[in-house]
């Protein structure tokens, strides 16, 4: 998911795609570049991602963070990385790449199961607004994108049932851009404020004991229903996360999730 002002869309690589315009794209056992694009990746993970590979292996987002991602900070960073990490053989491919192709196929990243588009967001900082955009993107040695098949960005989302992963995908973009604006003080994203928002962005399970171990429960009312869903249905307690971050970081209740405070 890439960021960018409106003014800059036109320098971004790739061909944007407009809504109704067609691209040309199938992938297939039967193509010579098969799995090539699972090689030496400098793969980002989102929260709903790791919610669902976590999920997927059967472990908690804890182990999976700890074998499967390396969490950096770059020099100047407003808010860590998270990439999954390659396995170790010459080739440096992907962890979950078997010979018949993806072993966690039907909970692939979101850049994964994008591909061959890359989006974004332009956002105009004059109004507080941004515009979600499609850029047709397959590496040159990609032979799937000389097939028949074609699609529209819409139709593609579809087929590769991307929805949820989009919209969540969206809406962590747009609280990421906010982390510009350091809320994190003279502390800095490393700081207590910072790791208490990664926690409830990518450690689920931690977020979920913090929600119901600790005085949470009592400092914060909650509307009718959110803590039954939060208890059990993950995706609930990740947008619940992402709440509660903009809650946390700037005061900003969601009112369909937080009630009044008691006066």
């Amino acid at each position: 998911m890439k960021l960018c002002a409106p003014e800059d869309a036109g320098r971004l690589p790739g061909i944007r795609l407009r809504p109704g315009e067609r691209f040309r794209f199938r992938c297939h056992p039967g193509i010579g570049c098969f799995n090539r694009c699972c090689r030496n990746l400098r793969l980002l993970l989102y929260p709903y991602d790791v919610l669902r590979l976590k999920r997927a292996l059967g472990v908690s987002s804890e182990e999976f963070l700890e074998r499967h991602a390396r969490v950096a900070l770059s020099p100047g960073g407003v808010f860590p990385d998270v990439l999954l990490r390659m396995a170790e053989n010459d080739e440096r491919t992907c962890p979950f790449l078997g010979e018949a192709g993806c072993r966690v196929y039907p909970d692939r990243p979101d850049t994964c199961r994008s591909f061959p588009l890359e989006q974004g967001l332009l956002y105009d900082a004059a109004t507080g607004t941004d515009e979600e955009v499609f850029f047709y993107r397959p590496p040159a040695f990609c032979e799937g994108r000389h097939e028949s098949a074609a699609w529209t960005v819409e139709a593609w989302r579809a087929d590769q049932q991307a929805e949820t992963y989009h919209r969540m995908t969206v809406r962590w973009a747009r609280l990421w851009r906010r982390f510009q604006e350091n809320p994190w003080g003279e502390e800095g994203p490393a700081g207590r404020r910072g790791r208490m928002a990664f926690m409830a962005a990518y450690n689920l399970d931690r977020f979920r004991a913090f929600v119901f171990e600790s005085s949470f429960l009592e400092r914060f009312r909650l509307r009718p229903g959110v803590r039954e869903a939060i208890r059990t249905d993950d995706e609930a307690l990740l947008a619940f996360g992402f709440a509660w971050i903009e809650l946390f970081l700037w005061g900003e209740r969601a009112a369909e999730l937080f009630a009044a405070p008691r006066r």
